[in-house]
């Protein structure tokens, strides 16, 4: 009896905090991204010196009871979970954990406190509330084409960190300490700085030979930035392209590709237009 009641419960509480489709679970998901922006305006509020100064106490106590309050939502979700440990490391259930931790080891460290700004992660949580599928698949479509990007994106970063690494060394020896090329690593600070295109201007080369290969870093970095974004564009498209021929909702082929319902499953297929 007491199991059977337990059950209940259990699968009651998962309604709720789980499940977007009925009305308390619909609205409990409301009432936590409400908490959640407020919570991240407090943490914004404190930062801000005026405000530190006159209600710091008011602040602390606000950003501890959002504290409790995520620290019980989140023992209620493993509680509630059919399989706690996926959910704990899942992507949702490390960023409701990472949502209130900071807060608790202030007690060890000072200013960890303002790490609780990662609760906008879990803003994302709008978009199953809301029943956004168009968001969630075009979601899904970027993460495909991310994850197919990774190996290019790799070798790609690799190049440059080499490229960087020789043109630092080169600058360190052409210009020395008289221009603050001090070491090495300061010297691979300027190529990044330079290759990005972002130019601080707190080192710069002073000989014509230093400028001369400052002149054809910038030229290369020009080049460089398009890059990641060519290798991520192709990837969407292909990954664009794969989606419009499975069903979104059981993944089966579609076919032929003008059909307007699933063969499988039968959901009505909402047509794309393409990227």
């Amino acid at each position: 009896m007491i199991q059977r009641r337990n059950h209940e419960f259990r699968s009651k509480v998962y309604s709720i905090v789980f499940e977007s489709d009925t009305r308390a679970g619909r609205l409990f998901d409301l009432i936590l991204l409400w908490l959640i922006v407020i919570s991240i305006l407090s943490v914004f509020m404190e930062s801000v010196a005026s405000f530190r100064e006159k209600y710091l106490v008011q602040i602390h106590i606000v950003e501890w009871i959002f504290t409790i309050l995520f620290t019980i939502e989140y023992i209620l979700r493993v509680y509630s979970s059919h399989k706690p440990l996926k959910y704990i490391f899942s992507f949702y259930g490390m960023v409701d954990l990472i949502s209130f931790i900071p807060n608790y080891l202030t007690f060890f460290f000072a200013g960890l406190q303002y790490l609780m700004v990662i609760r906008a992660l879990r803003l994302l949580r709008i978009f199953r509330i809301l029943k956004l599928s168009r968001f969630l698949d075009q979601g899904n479509i970027l993460k495909n084409a991310l994850k197919a990007s990774v190996h290019k994106i790799v070798v790609f970063i690799a190049t440059v960190i080499t490229v960087v690494t020789i043109v630092g060394t080169l600058m360190y020896i052409i210009e020395g300490d008289e221009s603050g090329f001090t070491s090495i690593p300061i010297s691979i600070y300027w190529a990044i700085v330079t290759i990005t295109t972002v130019g601080y201007g707190d080192i710069s080369p002073q000989s014509p030979l230093g400028q001369f290969l400052a002149s054809f870093l910038m030229i290369i970095g020009y080049g460089i930035i398009a890059v990641p974004t060519g290798i991520v564009t192709i990837e969407m498209a292909r990954a664009n392209d794969e989606a419009r021929t499975k069903c979104p909702d059981c993944n089966a082929p579609i076919y032929p590709k003008t059909a307007k319902f699933c063969s499988n499953c039968g959901k009505e297929l909402v047509r794309r237009t393409p990227i």
